[in-house]
């Protein structure tokens, strides 16, 4: 394979010593979802993406070109590479095998060693170690040194010493395992989470082959772009109008950094800058993302305090928003030691790489916005059209204010139907459609621990609004105040350190209107509170569809087989009475706490994102304003719809 260069990352002094070892395998079967974040569909999923991570640090030193993952039947993970090989020489220190420390020692591995690794991925850092004490079977094959070493483990030890099983011209090496299932909930993988990861591994990473094979739908899948996240940026924007046709792509190495960027702007009122480190997605942002604003912000101030054709400029006082309203951009960099905060080790902390890219990109851009004056004058018209319209709404905001003051945001609001406990912990929210079903809710709930908080109708489609309106719209404020969360304008922060309830569960009607309601309650979650649903806060209730009676007897169903079973159960269906809700309302508050609302009988499904570009791209399409990308999804997957009759 042709060995690349960048960073000047190769090294051939990647042996034994490479390794450095640190303690702690079994505190991790102890305390699994303290290193991969759950048990559940995320977590076992976290376990592929640290065994592809390690394949492709080989590839970010310059030593693989081509990683196969493949799902087996009986639930094994196989993950091969064309790269170096883990060490196999016996270790220093450890007086085993490196293989070994690398398998059993938590932390263990050459990205700790700057001469074999510059810049390694791996979400938690915990690595293969981490993997193979969380599997049943783990079987590792190694092919260095023109042989072929294997060593196999159960619950991260080895059965067996490292041997030697031949000889081969082969390099790399093959992860085999299968994940432990007394430890997950289940251990059934999802084809499109894989997918969606090793498309977005290979826009981070161009020229690297990855391949899928997916042995339960026998379906194959290749991935592989020549131009990086250039490529990606075309399929991010496929959805929008462009405002300019031109893109801005930005590479730099410098020291022990690499930046690449990627600017495009399109017609929308909204910023997405998608933001990766060490091919991890930051959605939180971090220091590399500030830096990016700050660098853009200056550019563009500069040209509207500079171009003389703008004699209203004294009039207008422009903010961040303004200058990034319609920007989709991403920023992938890739450093030494990067530092993350927040719960999800989703934030970058390094605070020396925020400078660094904002004197990068702010060169790159200053540049480009010089060189390309038509470009300028279209996106600069953008941003005093946004000035001005923010800025005539503040006036009449404050006009309106002098006549009606806005109510105390820190007062409840009168339709909450509060709970006794104060321990969020131990309290949840209900957001219920409409204020019959509110009302039915409030006399059936629990009023230790369930709070309840009526919803007029549909709520703003906060996706086609412009902010202001956001949060103005009543129904959003007492929302936001009934949670006691902040949001700061500036830069669209929310401060949930006052949140009172750590469950919030969306209750609507199971039909087709219920549905478009818990779709804008999400979007405004997804939009303006998405800390909320990555902390796990955000449930959506799944009341019945059906109540079967025959005389005394009686059964609820949530979908046509369940009911069909229930009838069959009742043998002759002369004397069955089949009820099918349509509204909350339908049921009475007793119904509705037994079903629904009951912690011993209800089923909640939780809110969670499993890839943020895909999801941010959805809701563009689904709940945007532009109708031809919508009308072609409904077109390719109306075949999965179900119809409600």
């Amino acid at each position: 394979m042709k060995k690349k260069d960048n960073l000047k990352f190769r090294s051939i002094n990647y042996t034994a010593d490479s390794i450095q070892s640190l303690e702690g395998i079994e505190h991790v079967r102890m305390r699994p979802s303290m290193y991969i974040g759950d048990l559940g569909t995320r977590g076992l999923h976290h376990l592929v993406y640290e065994v592809i991570d390690n394949s492709v640090d080989e590839s970010l030193a310059g030593f693989c070109d081509k990683i196969w993952v493949t799902i087996h039947k009986n639930g094994f993970i196989t993950v091969s590479d064309n790269g170096r090989g883990i060490p196999v020489e016996i270790h220093k220190k450890e007086k085993i095998s490196a293989l070994e420390v690398v398998m059993t020692k938590i932390g263990a591995g050459g990205k700790f060693d700057k001469n074999s690794y510059k810049v390694s991925g791996g979400l938690h850092g915990v690595g293969l170690s981490c993997v193979n004490a969380l599997s049943n079977i783990l079987i590792v094959t190694v092919y260095r040194n023109g042989k072929i070493y294997q060593q196999e483990y159960s619950k991260g030890k080895p059965i067996y010493p490292i041997k030697c099983l031949g000889d081969t011209n082969m390099k790399g090496t093959k992860i085999n395992y299968l994940a432990d299932s007394s430890i997950f909930k289940s251990i059934t993988y999802d084809h499109k989470i894989l997918v969606n990861r090793l498309n977005e591994l290979s826009y981070l990473n161009k020229e690297l082959h990855l391949f899928l094979k997916n042995e339960n739908n026998n379906v194959k899948k290749y991935f592989f772009s020549k131009n990086g996240i250039l490529d990606y940026i075309k399929i991010l924007n496929k959805n929008h109008i462009l405002l300019i046709e031109n893109y801005l792509f930005i590479n730099v190495e410098k020291k022990d950094i690499s930046i690449e960027a990627v600017i495009s702007f399109n017609n929308s009122f909204k910023e997405r800058i998608y933001s990766y480190v060490n091919n991890i997605n930051t959605h939180e942002g971090g220091t590399h993302v500030s830096g990016f604003r700050r660098a853009v912000t200056r550019a563009f101030k500069k040209y509207i305090d500079e171009d003389k054709f703008l004699n209203y400029k004294d009039k207008l006082e422009f903010i961040g928003d303004d200058f990034r309203e319609g920007i989709i951009a991403i920023i992938s960099v890739k450093i030494m030691n990067p530092q993350f905060e927040g719960q999800t080790k989703t934030k970058l902390s390094n605070h020396e790489v925020g400078g660094i890219v904002d004197k990068i990109i702010g060169e790159k851009f200053s540049n480009y916005l010089e060189e390309n004056p038509n470009d300028r004058k279209k996106i600069i018209e953008k941003i005093i059209l946004s000035a001005k319209s923010r800025q005539a709404a503040k006036k009449a905001r404050e006009l309106i204010q002098k006549q009606n003051p806005i109510i105390n945001i820190g007062v409840l609001p009168g339709k909450l139907a509060d709970c006794s406990l104060n321990d969020p912990k131990h309290c949840e929210l209900y957001l219920v459609e409409g204020d019959s079903a509110g009302g039915t809710a409030k006399q059936g709930r629990d009023r230790k621990f369930q709070a309840i908080l009526p919803l007029r109708g549909k709520i703003l489609n906060v996706e086609k609004s412009i902010p202001y309106k956001i949060f103005e719209n009543e129904e959003i404020k007492n929302i936001f105040t009934s949670l006691g969360i902040t949001i700061n304008m500036n830069d669209k922060s929310i401060n949930i350190e006052k949140l009172r309830y750590n469950k919030i569960i969306i209750m609507t009607d199971a039909d087709v209107d219920g549905s478009h309601i818990s779709t804008l309650i999400l979007t405004l979650f997804f939009r303006y509170m998405k800390p909320l649903i990555e902390h796990g806060y955000v449930y959506v209730a799944n009341p019945p569809l059906y109540l079967i009676r025959k005389k005394y007897y009686y059964r609820y169903a949530w979908n046509d087989e369940e009911r069909e079973s229930i009838i069959n159960k009742l043998g002759g269906k002369k004397y069955v009475i089949i009820q099918r809700y349509k509204g909350l309302g339908e049921m009475n508050a007793e119904q509705l706490w037994e079903t629904t609302m009951n912690p011993k009988n209800r089923t909640l499904r939780k809110i969670n994102i499993e890839n943020h570009s895909n999801a941010d791209n959805i809701f563009s399409i689904l709940m945007g304003d532009d109708v031809p990308p919508r009308r072609i999804f409904i077109e390719q997957n109306s075949i999965f719809a179900k119809i409600d009759v």
